[in-house]
């Protein structure tokens, strides 16, 4: 795959992209970070009335998933989970997917976006650094996670 030159397609997570996303998670830093991967979560994604959990591919390949929850507190879309293929990490695929689902019409009812990142996950914070978020506090004893936050 090349992530540089082709355009991406974004719909929301069925269950048929379930199996291919599962096998994602025999890598040991995704499991660690987004683990475990099981039925219970697919039941409670399909049955979600709140939470949005959008897939993001290329041709017939799914590339990237990304959960979003509103927050109401902030007026802001909260991630709630962003995964890459693991065979494809470091290719520019979590740019161009979050750059592909922000273009979405429905990704602009809401101008403010917020992640929660643990403190064990520097890629995650390399990550969202890179992509120009600002850390709005550093994590506690009570809370081990970085409080990111972006504005369209």
């Amino acid at each position: 795959m090349n992530s540089e030159h082709t355009s991406l397609w974004v719909r929301r997570f069925e269950a048929r992209d379930f199996p291919v996303y599962h096998g994602w998670y025999t890598d040991p830093l995704l499991d660690k970070h987004l683990g475990p991967m099981d039925d219970d979560w697919l039941a409670h994604v399909m049955a979600d009335p709140v939470g949005e959990q959008w897939a993001i591919g290329e041709a017939q390949a799914l590339v990237a998933v990304i959960g979003l929850v509103p927050e109401p507190e902030h007026g802001a879309w909260l991630i709630s989970d962003f995964a890459v293929d693991p065979s494809q990490r470091g290719r520019g695929w979590g740019r161009r997917a979050w750059q592909t689902l922000l273009a979405l019409p429905t990704m602009h009812t809401r101008r403010h976006w917020r992640a929660y990142v643990a403190e064990d996950n520097p890629g995650a914070q390399a990550f969202f650094d890179a992509l120009g978020w600002t850390r709005q506090s550093a994590p506690s004893t009570e809370d081990p996670f970085w409080t990111y936050a972006w504005r369209r």
